[in-house]
């Protein structure tokens, strides 16, 4: 928001320099984001008035001029213009200025004669995209005034930015009341004068509010004779300091009393408006109207109108209708100043896609108590400004008034809550100041009003917020709470988590984090049987529905890379699914359970392009070695991968991982062709994801390390024919199963297919390392080991020993 220095000082006096106004409203919680200084471009421009002008000896277009400044001595100036007369007051910028085009102006002969400085028009000082001419000033001007100040642009405009929580800060009077609150001077409130004749206001207009929950108050004032024009010059400096731009002296006062308020009014032409009545009524079906902007709007029975006897007149809250809007021929004026339901006028502004400034304001809470001397102030104002008769009294609709909100304080819990200790006197001053009046006091506490404006004030905490944010957050000290010894430590599942992470990153995948929002699409062309959680007001279709799984981001992700031409893609993401809980939304209970999860997606060449090696593609084996990665880095023994099939994976390339214990983690595997094309994905994807939850908690963080074997192993080689089909983990089990204590490890070091091995099956070839902890083995123990895992194979795999 914008706020004007110049028009602050009305109501408080301020800090000698603008940069410590800043600095105070941001320590009070209203950060400044920008100063715009619009008088400094013209830095050296003043006002001069002509008092001689003769034509240029050597050139026909060119006048010599001179100039008064104020002083005693008079400057000679060449002009080029020819639009001024003797006795005419214009800018003059002076020898060593900068114009805002960038022209610097130097002392310098033309044609043979000094100049000493340059006229201006208004399109050299910034003011216009057009010349015609000298900028011809108004003549009551003083000479040698600064041109800034002529013009009203001798100002600093503060950008203010303020929280939504704060609408009480959204005008002037509201930043005015933290300034006073900051430095310790007195507010000044406007005081309007009103006088008031003729017959009164009711007998001129009639009310009717058919919604009263969401209109709770509605008040008109009624001006008669009055004419429409522009305003003087001080009003329309200080909207277009604002960023508002002046049209006539009645709505530039609805204007001006919004920014100064933060209460929007809007006037109405009432020759206009039919039956001479006003009704606050919901649209009906079919209903249209053309707002201010031109624009014909389908209306919706879910939003708030006030209309005349026979059509809507404006969109409440949000923007008048042209039919009755003020024009050069208004004559009389019924003024409205009314309060709103914020949730309506919010969703009838996103629904018609208008902000404007009145929607801003009430969408946020505007000040009910605001809405009576907001009236009455734009009253005298058109009165003044546009010669009108104000009629007596209000048509003031307030069917149900509304009590004041009150909160006690107890002075007690102030250092417990903020940990600095804060006077009971100050803390009444200090809330006195921001408008909160005591209206109990008991055995150490003071219940306060509320004043309307602060519609962030509902509890006892939110008055600790303002006496923290007033007596400086600098000054609270920084300290660890009280009782707090030690901090709890870490989970194991944290540690899990980042050794699974360092092992992926090892492995040459990169972490990304996805949205956990998902077309609903992709997860019915994964296949899951999970029933999204769909979500009431989505950002669009394609973040409609809670992801059940990781991998849409995935492959959203490898999409994306493949339209930039990327080669290869390695990615993992460790998130949350959401999955649908059947007793959710039940009191306390969620709506999905989170289910932790690792996922990862393994496309493309593996390691890049590279001139010194072939292009290798990534495999099922990337995808399993990855996950292996992660079971190795967490400890994780005895875990099998089971050939399975699962919807969004190829048959011929999927794993289902299980724990020892049977548990499953999950599934590993080459993503289906039905996946992939209906997704415009590339072949060959390889993708995994696991639950992490019983994966932590089977993992070893702390290992046991033995001691050094005391014994020498005994190392024999076993190449067995089995079924193709029948996969390593099987033959693996069986040999340690059956070689007992004895058999320490078994690798598989070969496979081979092809003659002499028969169609339909393959050899293998194991490493088995035989140790003993207590003696050294002896040949014959080893081979009755050996002849025992060689009969156990053949029997129960259907294999044999390779000749």
């Amino acid at each position: 928001m914008k706020i004007s220095v110049k028009w602050l000082k009305d109501y408080v006096a301020l800090p000698a320099a603008v940069e410590e106004l800043a600095r105070k409203l941001t320590a009070v919680g209203l950060e400044i984001e920008g100063l715009d200084r619009p008088g400094e471009a013209l830095r050296g421009v003043v006002v001069a008035q002509i008092q001689e002008s003769v034509q240029h000896p050597n050139a026909d277009k060119l006048s010599v001029t001179k100039v008064d400044l104020g002083g005693p001595e008079k400057l000679q100036v060449v002009c080029g213009a020819k639009n001024f007369k003797v006795g005419d007051k214009v800018p003059l910028a002076t020898i060593g200025t900068k114009l805002p085009n960038g022209v610097e102006i130097k002392q310098a002969p033309l044609r043979g004669v000094d100049s000493f400085g340059m006229l201006c028009s208004a399109k050299e000082l910034g003011l216009s995209e057009e010349s015609s001419g000298l900028l011809i000033l108004p003549p009551e001007l003083a000479p040698g005034t600064p041109i800034a100040e002529a013009l009203g642009v001798d100002d600093v405009v503060l950008e203010v930015n303020v929280t939504p929580n704060r609408p009480d800060a959204l005008s002037h009077l509201g930043v005015a009341r933290e300034v006073a609150v900051a430095t310790g001077a007195p507010l000044r409130l406007p005081e309007p004068r009103l006088a008031e004749s003729g017959e009164p206001a009711s007998s001129k207009v009639k009310v009717r509010v058919e919604d009263p929950a969401r209109c709770p108050r509605y008040t008109a004032r009624v001006i008669e004779n009055v004419k429409i024009g522009p305003s003087p010059q001080w009003l329309q400096d200080r909207l277009k300091a604002c960023g508002v731009r002046p049209i006539s002296n009645v709505v530039d006062v609805t204007n001006f009393v919004l920014l100064e308020y933060g209460q929007p009014l809007h006037a109405f032409d009432l020759d206009k408006v039919a039956g001479q009545e006003i009704i606050v009524r919901t649209a009906r079906s079919g209903e249209k109207m053309t707002t201010l902007d031109g624009k014909q709007r389908a209306l919706d029975a879910e939003d708030l109108l006030i209309c005349d006897r026979d059509r809507a007149q404006a969109l409440a809250g949000v923007m008048g209708g042209a039919d009755s809007e003020v024009s050069a021929s208004t004559t009389r004026v019924v003024l409205e100043s009314a309060h709103f339901q914020p949730s309506s006028i919010r969703r009838s502004s996103k629904r018609h896609g208008l902000h404007t400034e009145a929607s801003h304001r009430f969408e946020r809470g505007a000040d009910l108590d605001a809405v009576l001397p907001a009236v009455d102030r734009a009253a005298a104002l058109i009165a003044e400004l546009a010669g009108g008769t104000v009629a007596p009294g209000r048509v003031d609709v307030y069917p149900q008034p509304q009590p004041l909100r009150r909160v006690s304080l107890r002075y007690g819990r102030v250092e417990k809550v903020l940990g600095v200790a804060i006077a009971e006197a100050d803390c009444r001053r200090i809330l006195g100041t921001l408008g909160f009046r005591a209206v109990e006091e008991g055995s150490g506490q003071t219940t306060f009003e509320v004043p309307r404006a602060r519609v962030d004030v509902e509890r006892e905490e939110d008055l600790f917020e303002e006496l923290a944010r007033v007596h400086g957050y600098d000054n609270i000290p920084a300290k660890l709470p009280r009782g707090l010894a030690e901090l709890a430590p870490e989970p194991p599942s944290a540690e899990a988590e980042r050794r699974a992470r360092q092992a992926l990153a090892g492995a040459g995948l990169s972490e990304v984090v996805n949205y956990s929002f998902v077309m609903p699409r992709v997860l019915e062309v994964l296949g899951g049987k999970e029933q999204p959680v769909a979500l009431l007001n989505p950002l669009s279709v394609e973040q409609s529905v809670m992801r059940t799984s990781l991998l849409p981001g995935l492959l959203e992700n490898l999409s994306r890379s493949v339209r930039h031409q990327v080669d290869s893609v390695f990615v993992y993401e460790v998130g949350r699914a959401y999955l649908r809980d059947p007793a959710g939304g039940q009191g306390q209970q969620p709506a999905a359970r989170e289910v932790p999860r690792l996922a990862g997606l393994c496309w493309g060449l593996r390691g890049g392009r590279s001139w010194t090696q072939k292009d290798a593609k990534a495999d099922f084996y990337d995808a399993k070695g990855a996950v292996e990665g992660v079971l190795h880095a967490l400890h994780v023994d005895g875990v099998r991968f089971v050939p399975a099939e699962a919807p969004a994976y190829h048959p011929r390339a999927c794993a289902r991982v299980e724990l020892a214990d049977g548990t499953v983690l999950g599934y590993v595997g080459e993503l289906h062709p039905r996946v992939t094309k209906a997704l415009e994905l590339p072949r060959d994807v390889f993708a995994f994801e696991l639950d992490t939850a019983p994966l932590y908690a089977a993992a070893r963080l702390v290992p046991a390390w033995g001691g050094l074997p005391r014994f020498p192993a005994v190392l024999r080689d076993l190449a067995v024919v089995v079924p193709l089909e029948l996969p390593n983990d099987e033959v693996r089990r069986v040999i340690l199963e059956v070689g007992g204590p004895l058999v320490e490890d078994a690798l598989v070091f070969d496979v081979y297919t092809g003659k002499p091995i028969p169609e339909g099956r393959k050899n293998l070839a194991y490493a088995i390392r035989y140790r003993s902890p207590e003696r050294t083995l002896t040949d014959a123990e080893v081979g009755t080991a050996h002849q025992r895992i060689i009969a156990e194979v053949n029997q129960r795999l259907g294999g044999a020993l390779r000749a």
